[in-house]
């Protein structure tokens, strides 16, 4: 187990992780969907308001940067010619499951339920990128999965108290960053092409 301060460690490796997506974004090296990043950027919001509601604690710091990183990349993609808007009924789903959750939550005062949705919303979102890193590794850049996902890790290693509000949204992270940095970094679909 570790001290509650590495969460701090865990924030500053995933802030450092999304410069140089940034850059490539601004240089037009990478290709993202402003819609993608948007979600990406609302929907851990909504879990982060509901941990703090919960009375989480230093660990909700970490869903907070995971909401804060991609609304950098969506504000600097407005820079880069190549990001694109692309909504669809996979967007559109999302959005709809954000707001479900915050509805039911509201209604029934069950936080749980905006973090779950706000899982399966992220789940969801994070399908067409994973899609993408399968068949256009290219046009991704491995180091913000990969640094989100060593972030995911350390913020996971710091929780005492084991419950779905604490640590669901960390372990969904580490999962699917891991998954998305994997398939960018070795070309894991060009490599099952051959």
């Amino acid at each position: 187990m570790l001290n509650d301060n590495f969460v701090y460690l865990a924030l500053l490796i995933s802030f450092i992780g999304i410069i140089p997506y940034t850059i490539d974004t601004i240089k037009g090296k990478v290709k993202p969907n402003r819609v993608t990043w948007f979600l990406w950027s609302f929907v851990p919001f909504i879990a982060f308001i509901s941990q703090i509601k919960q009375g989480v604690g230093i660990q909700s710091l970490f869903t907070f940067m995971t909401a804060f990183t991609p609304a950098i990349v969506f504000l600097a993609s407005f820079f880069n010619k190549k990001a694109y808007w692309k909504i669809g009924r996979l967007d559109i789903t999302c959005g709809i499951l954000s707001i479900l959750g915050v509805i039911l939550w509201q209604l029934t005062s069950i936080a749980n339920l905006a973090i779950f949705f706000s899982i399966m919303a992220d789940f969801l979102a994070a399908l067409p990128t994973v899609v993408k890193s399968w068949f256009e590794p290219e046009t991704e850049n491995y180091i913000p999965y990969l640094t989100a996902a060593i972030s995911a890790l350390i913020t996971i290693l710091t929780i005492k108290i084991w419950n779905f509000e604490t640590g669901a949204f960390s372990i969904y992270i580490l999962f699917m960053m891991t998954l998305i940095g994997i398939l960018v970094k070795f070309k894991v679909g060009n490599l099952l092409k051959k």
